[in-house]
Order: C-alpha cells, then structure tokens, then sequence
C-alpha cells in the first residue's frame, strides 16, 4: 500500500474573512484517496528575532514540526505591495532559522493565490515565493499555477463558489501531491 500525503496549508492573510484562506478551507475538504490537508495557524508567530533563535517561542515550533512532518507545503496568499505579506514572510523566516534547522530543505512546495482585483494580482507574489523556496533549497512546484482574479464573484461567505475554481484547486492539490511523490522517493 502506497503511503498517504500530507500536505500542510500555510494562509499568508491573517484576514478572518480572508480569500486565500478559503482556496486553502476548500483544498481541505477535497476527498482525494491518498491526500490528507492539515491547516496551519501563523497568527500568533512573533516578529522574527534571531535573538530568540536559542529559545525559540512555542508558536515556532509548532510550526516548524508541522512542515517538518508534512511531505509538501500549499501556500495561498495575496499580494501586498507587490510581494510576499509580511506575516508570511516572517513565517518562513522562523522555518528556515538558525542556520542548519531549515525545515524548507527538501520540501515540494506549491503556491496560489486570490485578488479582488480583474488582473491576475498574486503571480508577483508567486514569483517572489519561488525565488524564496529555491534558495530554501525547497522544490518549488512549477506548474500548474493558480491566479484567481475577481475573487468576490468565486468566493462568497468564506466559500469557493466557482466550479473552474474549484477544480484547478483540486489540480493543484493533485500535481503537488504527485510532486512530493517524486521529490520524497529518494
């Protein structure tokens, strides 16, 4: 029998009502033999402080583990100035610190993202993350990729509305869990 893979959701919005965190709720659910989705929390991750690498807080490690113990990583985020959230970005500091504890190494990761916006606002960002994960030494997945524009027509209330949407989520989740695949046999 065929191990399982787990993937571990990161949301780069802190926002309740947040887009990206409902691609990452709706990749949850998809029944997918062989695929488990766990979500992480990144809300209460202190600002980084190589300071505090020796008594790393609490929220750190949790976090830590549960990338180190998952076979890939699916980020969903939105753009913030043209770049990476810093909520999230401080995230993957904390992750790939101190030197030589760098849970990324190794890791398929795969990145997508939503914007209220009719052009397609999170490729940017997208980019920025997978310059980020090469240097992790992480394997970014290259495609497919996943831009969602005009948010408000696919998601309402906290859910993916959009069949189309939904269905590249679900191919995603497919390509990455193929992906980790690969990347872990050796």
């Amino acid at each position: 029998m065929e191990k399982n893979i787990t993937i571990l959701g990161i949301c780069g919005s802190l926002r309740r009502d947040s887009f990206n965190r409902a691609l990452l709720n709706y990749a949850a659910t998809l029944e997918i033999e062989g695929i488990k989705i766990k979500i992480a929390d990144i809300s209460n991750i202190p600002n980084f402080n190589q300071d505090m690498e020796k008594q790393m807080p609490e929220s750190v490690k949790v976090l830590k583990d549960e990338i180190k113990n998952a076979d890939a990583v699916l980020i969903s985020t939105p753009e913030y100035n043209r770049s990476i959230p810093g909520v999230l970005k401080n995230a993957i500091d904390w992750a790939s610190c101190p030197y030589g504890e760098n849970v990324f190494d190794e890791k398929p990761v795969a990145t997508m993202g939503a914007t209220v916006g009719a052009f397609v606002g999170t490729a940017i960002v997208q980019y920025h993350l997978r310059e980020i994960f090469s240097s992790l030494n992480a394997h970014p997945l290259e495609k497919p990729q996943l831009f969602v524009a005009n948010a408000p027509l696919k998601i309402k209330d906290g859910k993916v509305i959009d069949d189309d949407t939904k269905e590249l989520i679900k191919e995603v989740v497919v390509k990455l869990a193929e992906w980790a695949k690969r990347i872990n046999q050796n």
